[in-house]
């Protein structure tokens, strides 16, 4: 490797990597402030919500990839613009292509990876953050009974306590509501002092409770308005609550197995192949199920019509008339009945047919998008090195901008062809039409930078405004 070649991969590498980072951070914290409801107040181990960030983090790198190769690219070759260093390449007898090479050649070598990313590690990736996020938003929050607060966080019970040590265990003037029965406050126990502990497995919590009163109402006697009331004191009385709403249980890999988004290419295409041949079937079952139901045996059984050459229409429909007018009434009503029942029939099949062709353009969607978000990020170098050398800019100001607004109008188009997919506006290998609409503007700006074209310079662009302008000033 020569030196001009490492020169140019130092210089593209560190904004890479930065940019990387910086645009799995930013969707990070997109996905904290989405999610960060279900995460405070549970008590959740650190090492639980590490793995959470982790999994989210993986399934952002195919979208973080193409923004940060465009992001590196144009702040790459803008500060070798910038700093004339590309000035003195080109007077040494390098061309901007023979500039831009190292950097394509590893594009094209994170485009493999990207892809085997995408096909081999994501679907791991997913199902491990799919589990993770479900049993944290599962999970209740942590118990923590404050003094003077109802406390209703155990399912049937109400509790409320006046006081407490520093140790959460020692407590003064005790009321729990016991709501098991779904019938109100009909039995409350009220104590002096108690101890709460939890059992060394953390399933139970126990409440050892002294000098005090148990009050239990039965509200299942005939007189609404003369119900007995037991009241029963004690010294000491123990009650246990079942903490395992509390827990953390991860859930079964097999809840989630089979979406199509923890599939593989070659799983995808089998899945495919299964909900086509399904959807055939169906549509097959389906015509079999309307011809029987127009069919001549089943129409004379209903209508109670002996001459059956009228029903296969070897004499014409007019002979109808010769019937009794009780026959005519049935035969019309039978006709009715049955047009208006396959009429409903096809309406419901429709639904499912179109339900089922909708389910399919999502695997197709997830199959060719671990495809294009791969070419992407060749697609958008090709845009980036070509127009950071073109206007020559380095830093983070118009580097960062333009990288926005490139990479911008690919996300609308992507996510424009993705909801028309998914509505069956467009086949599957719609989804390549963000990236074939941004591979012509590539090519031009590469053109225009190989031809030292000043596309975006402020003198170029002065010298053809007052060229056109000046047929105006003499016509004047």
């Amino acid at each position: 490797m020569k030196q001009i070649d490492r020169l140019i991969l130092r210089s593209f590498v560190g904004p890479l990597v930065l940019t990387f980072l910086l645009a799995v951070f930013v969707l990070l914290m997109q996905f904290l402030w989405k999610y960060i409801d279900d995460m405070v107040g549970k008590g959740l181990d650190f090492w639980i919500i590490a793995q959470l960030l982790f999994y989210a983090s993986a399934t952002f790198v195919p979208m973080a990839l193409p923004i940060a190769t465009l992001f590196a690219s144009i702040m790459t070759m803008g500060n070798f613009g910038e700093k004339y260093e590309l000035v003195a390449m080109k007077a040494g007898g390098i061309s901007i292509k023979r500039v831009m090479m190292p950097m394509a050649l590893m594009v094209f070598l994170l485009t493999g990876m990207a892809f085997y990313f995408a096909n081999n590690v994501m679907p791991v990736a997913v199902l491990k953050y799919k589990m993770t996020l479900y049993d944290v938003t599962r999970k209740k929050p942590a118990l923590n009974i404050k003094p003077s607060e109802y406390y209703s966080g155990i399912d049937g019970y109400v509790i409320r306590i006046d006081q407490k040590d520093k140790e959460n265990k020692n407590l003064k003037n005790i009321i729990i509501y016991d709501h098991t029965d779904g019938m109100g406050n009909v039995s409350v126990t009220v104590a002096d002092r108690g101890r709460m502990t939890v059992t060394p497995d953390e399933r139970f919590l126990v409440f050892d409770m002294y000098d005090g009163y148990s009050y239990v109402e039965d509200v299942k006697g005939q007189n609404a308005y003369a119900r007995p009331l037991t009241r029963m004191k004690f010294d000491e009385q123990t009650m246990r609550f079942d903490l395992s709403a509390f827990a953390f249980n991860k859930v079964d890999k097999e809840h989630f197995r089979g979406s199509y988004q923890m599939m593989n290419v070659k799983q995808l295409d089998e899945a495919m192949d299964t909900l086509r041949i399904n959807r055939e079937k169906k549509v097959l079952d389906f015509k079999n199920e309307v011809s029987s139901s127009f069919s001549i045996k089943e129409m004379t059984a209903n209508s109670n019509v002996a001459n059956v050459q009228l029903l296969k229409g070897d004499y014409p429909l007019s002979l109808i008339n010769d019937l009794p007018e009780r026959k005519q009434k049935n035969i019309r009503r039978v006709a009715l009945h049955s047009a208006r029942k396959v009429n409903e029939d096809v309406a419901m099949y429709e639904q499912i047919l179109q339900n089922d062709l909708e389910y399919i353009n999502r695997h197709g969607i997830e199959w060719h998008q671990k495809f294009t978000l791969s070419v992407a990020c060749f697609v958008l170098f090709l845009i980036g090195a070509p127009f950071g050398s073109i206007v020559r800019k380095g830093g983070l100001g118009l580097p960062l901008v333009a990288s926005v607004i490139f990479f911008v109008l690919y996300y609308v188009i992507n996510t424009i062809c993705i909801k028309a997919i998914r509505e069956t506006a467009l086949p599957p290998y719609g989804m390549w039409i963000s990236t074939l609409a941004m591979l012509p503007l590539g090519i031009f700006l590469t053109l225009k930078a190989t031809t030292d074209s000043g596309l975006f310079d402020r003198g170029t662009w002065q010298k053809i405004i007052r060229k056109k302008s000046k047929p105006f000033k003499q016509n004047k």
